[in-house]
């Protein structure tokens, strides 16, 4: 198992990882986001690899804004992590976000943090699986004005 700091090289690959789980998104608008986050300070890509190829990634960034359950600043932030399907339950994605909590210490963060949707089984069993806490549940609301 290979787990490295994605480059520009990377985010091809990862932009079509990423429109299979944010899917209401177009692989040419996640291009554009991995792009600016690879060449960013405040975020960071890292790709897993198997069988010579990308088959997982984790995205995180720093938040500087509130985020439920801590008392610090910045907070390490896994915004996204995911990993083929025929690669899961090898230890890939527990692997990425170990990269990405390394990264955030290395910022200066003391604590990390996540979310998922309420109805995402499986992202709450793998959050709480590598050791995250619910810190708490929310709906969200809109209205058109």
């Amino acid at each position: 198992m290979i787990i490295r700091k994605a480059d520009e090289s990377d985010i091809p690959a990862v932009a079509q990882m990423a429109v299979i789980m944010w899917d209401s998104h177009t692989a040419e608008e996640l291009f554009e986001m991995f792009a600016e986050i690879v060449g960013s300070d405040s975020g960071a890509v890292f790709v897993a690899e198997a069988d010579n190829q990308p088959v997982g990634f984790a995205q995180c960034q720093l938040r500087h804004d509130y985020v439920e359950g801590t008392v610090s600043s910045p907070v390490g932030y896994l915004e996204g992590i995911f990993v083929m399907p025929q690669y899961r339950n090898r230890g890939y994605a527990k692997a990425l976000l170990l990269q990405c909590e390394e990264w955030a210490k290395l910022k200066g963060c003391s604590e990390f943090a996540s979310d998922c949707e309420l109805d995402n089984s499986v992202s709450l069993d793998f959050h709480l699986n590598v050791g995250f806490t619910e810190a708490n549940r929310i709906i969200c609301f809109t209205k058109t004005l």
